[in-house]
């Protein structure tokens, strides 16, 4: 029997101000205010900053992220998103 990794065990994989890019298309499940279901909240590749960081289910952290291109505030898993590196 396999059992899904706790992510709530380790600290987030991303801090409130980090700067992140989507690694997939993400459309609205019916949680997004004010949006069709299915609609598009965010495409792959358009970059936003962490606002803050939440739970879902008790295993796994949900991340705020406000994407520059659309303005809009989605929350987002891990998997979904990638840290863009910032250079000095």
């Amino acid at each position: 029997m396999q059992y899904d990794e706790l992510e709530l065990d380790a600290p987030p994989a991303f801090d409130i101000g980090q700067k992140v890019r989507s690694r997939k298309l993400i459309r609205n499940d019916g949680t997004f205010p004010g949006k069709e279901i299915g609609e598009t909240l965010a495409r792959k590749g358009d970059v936003g900053y962490v606002i803050s960081i939440g739970t879902f289910l008790q295993n796994s952290y949900i991340y705020a992220v406000h994407f520059m291109p659309t303005g809009y505030i989605v929350g987002c898993r891990k998997k979904e998103l990638e840290l863009v590196e910032e250079i000095s």
